[in-house]
């Protein structure tokens, strides 16, 4: 039986339902993604699978591509499955669409909001038999619903920070309850696998992070060297998946910085409803400003002092066009974003003074000479023109963030045989 609270929780999500029906069609008004399937986000689906089903799911774009290599293996181990792919936001459907557009035994659909009757009725419809979650996903009534069901729920490259870990602890009746009735977790560090027993998880494994297993496609790497021929030998910094706020703190550090004059800017907004505001902010500025976009056969103009990276699904592609990188999501305190893709495409890392949801990676880039530490914007656009002085540096990190993304791999392994105790 569902506890008071859990009841409680779930009526507060019907409460909610019109606040969030209504923000939805108000964010659909940039992104039309989040228009669309709005009775998936109820739990009245569509499609059943014709055969066996695997559920993963993975709330946004980092998830989803961190997921790539689990859904290949996934595939390959279970021939006779298909997938169910999951997602919250618009983008990481996107990005799971373009992922997995030729694999056929890939369904999709919204996860639905966490009320009891929607996650019954959407269990009821797909009849899955694993619920596989990516990294921080605990829904209480999803996973109360998969426990009443009998669908063992695994939690997989699994995270959870020490102030992810106060909060939870404040509702440990809910989200401790539920911490309990996961099935296994896969944790990507020792701590990581630390705090997930003290929220209540019990079957807890250290699997390494997914991250690590993540293949830069030889199509991206030709996109990148497309694009580099397009910018021409000139020195660039890209500031990769920046959030808001800090789009106006880099422009305020360019402003002042001493750079080489044929220094280039690149920068790519985290969210695509972004790009034309990131665009306007440097413009208003009276900086020159291109977008990927709009480039034509003449590439990048030489005088062109921004190149706004306003395209889905290639980052890779900017990653290999750039000398070195700057990852975005760490200048303010929101944690930082994926830091192993850079250094997959072997390029030096920089970041700020916040990555919470990177830490045992960041430290360990650092540690390894692929990564520099920045208090804030201004020491970055320093440290940006001390390593284009210094060329033997800059190609010392590079060899060093190769290194650093390939000594890690096989967290994909590691979390297959685990999963292969449910999927038996």
């Amino acid at each position: 039986m569902p506890t008071l609270s859990l009841r409680l929780y779930s009526l507060l999500w019907w409460g909610m339902l019109p606040f969030v029906l209504w923000r939805l069609w108000w964010r659909g008004l940039r992104e039309p993604g989040y228009r669309a399937g709005i009775g998936e986000r109820l739990g009245r689906c569509a499609g059943q699978p014709a055969m066996p089903l695997i559920w993963l799911h993975a709330v946004s774009v980092g998830e989803t591509r961190a997921a790539e290599p689990l859904v290949h293996a996934l595939l390959s181990a279970y021939p006779e499955h298909q997938l169910l792919l999951t997602h919250m936001t618009a983008t990481g459907r996107a990005t799971g669409k373009a992922l997995f557009a030729r694999e056929t035994r890939v369904m999709q659909a919204w996860l639905p909001y966490d009320t009891l009757s929607m996650t019954a009725r959407f269990l009821r419809h797909f009849r899955p038999c694993i619920c596989i979650l990516m990294e921080t996903e605990v829904w209480p009534a999803l996973i109360a619903s998969c426990a009443t069901a009998g669908v063992p729920v695994a939690l997989v490259n699994a995270r959870l920070s020490e102030r992810s870990l106060r909060r939870g602890q404040r509702f440990g009746g809910l989200l401790g309850t539920a911490a309990r009735q996961i099935t296994l977790v896969a944790a990507q560090t020792d701590a990581d696998a630390a705090r997930l027993k003290a929220m209540g998880a019990g079957d807890v494994s250290v699997t390494g992070n997914l991250k690590f297993d993540v293949e830069v496609p030889e199509a991206m790497r030709r996109a990148g060297r497309a694009l580099r021929e397009q910018i021409g030998a000139r020195p660039v910094l890209l500031c990769a998946s920046t959030r808001e706020g800090e789009e106006a703190l880099l422009l305020a550090a360019y402003m002042k910085a001493t750079l080489p004059s044929d220094f280039l800017l690149m920068i790519v907004p985290r969210h695509p409803q972004r790009f034309e505001e990131v665009a306007k902010l440097f413009t208003d500025e009276g900086l020159r400003v291109q977008r990927k976009s709009q480039l034509d056969g003449d590439g990048v103009r030489s005088d062109a002092q921004l190149l706004v990276g306003d395209t889905m699904g290639e980052m890779f592609a900017y990653y290999t066009a750039c000398d070195f990188a700057f990852i975005g999501g760490s200048l303010l305190p929101l944690g930082g974003q994926n830091l192993i893709e850079a250094c997959a495409c072997g390029k030096p890392v920089l970041l700020g003074p916040h990555t919470f949801n990177f830490a045992q990676p960041s430290e360990e880039a650092l540690a390894a000479g692929a990564a520099l530490r920045v208090v804030d914007a201004g020491e970055l656009f320093a440290r940006t023109f001390d390593l284009l002085v210094n060329q033997e540096q800059l190609a010392t990190m590079s060899d060093a963030a190769l290194r650093f993304a390939q000594h890690e791999v096989g967290a994909t392994q590691k979390t297959m045989a685990l999963l292969g105790r449910c999927l038996q």
